[in-house]
């Protein structure tokens, strides 16, 4: 039945993303309502292991304060992208803490040689369209992001559980959302930007919260 509710809620934030204005507030009700949909299904696990579960349940609440401050138009908050970004780049460094709870950070060097290799090549591409005083917040939260998508990729090639393959999955696609959101803000619009954004971030983040189930 949760899942369901965080299906139909995230699809009703997709909805109204896009939506005049008569039917927006979906989206700024939706949006953080999946959020926090997201983290009573984490909150209402059998963790894994209780630091596990503090560092994903922070990093959560770190992603809905980053979902508010991203969704807000300038006019409430003026420095929203950037409190946005600040927000899940704290999201990012509790899910990388997670990660390297049961198992020793940066062990495969080669995977984050490559996932390092495909970040530099994005930021080669998008670094034209960023503003000069975004381009050091976000060389800081991709690094942070990358990091973070290396380590889950390496825990679960060592550990190989059902939950580190959640969080495999989950860190993925978080880079693949990510990505997609800096495309088309900084590069190019994308065709139906919102449901590619959204869909993906929302599968990442319950794939995440997923992951703190021990069974």
């Amino acid at each position: 039945m949760l899942i369901l509710l965080i299906i139909v809620s995230a699809a009703l934030a997709i909805a109204g993303a896009g939506a005049q204005d008569n039917v927006i507030w979906l989206h700024y009700v939706c949006k953080p309502l999946t959020t926090m949909l997201i983290f009573y299904l984490a909150f209402r696990a059998t963790s894994v292991s209780p630091p596990y579960r503090r560092a994903m349940l922070t990093g959560i609440i770190f992603s809905l304060f980053g979902d508010i401050f991203l969704m807000l138009p300038a006019s409430v908050v003026k420095p929203g992208f950037l409190l946005g970004l600040g927000s899940f780049l704290c999201a990012h460094i509790c899910f990388l803490r997670a990660l390297t709870s049961d198992h020793r950070f940066f062990s495969r060097p080669l995977i984050f040689l490559g996932i390092g290799a495909l970040g530099a090549a994005n930021l080669f591409v998008l670094w034209p369209g960023l503003n000069m005083d975004l381009r050091i917040p976000v060389v800081i939260y991709v690094v942070c992001l990358l990091c973070m998508t290396a380590q889950a990729i390496t825990r679960h090639l060592s550990i190989q559980t059902s939950t580190s393959k959640w969080a495999m999955a989950g860190g993925i696609l978080f880079m693949l959302s990510d990505t997609l959101l800096a495309y088309n803000k900084f590069y190019t619009p994308l065709p139906q930007a919102s449901l590619l954004i959204l869909a993906t971030y929302y599968a990442a983040l319950g794939l995440i919260a997923r992951s703190v189930n021990r069974s």
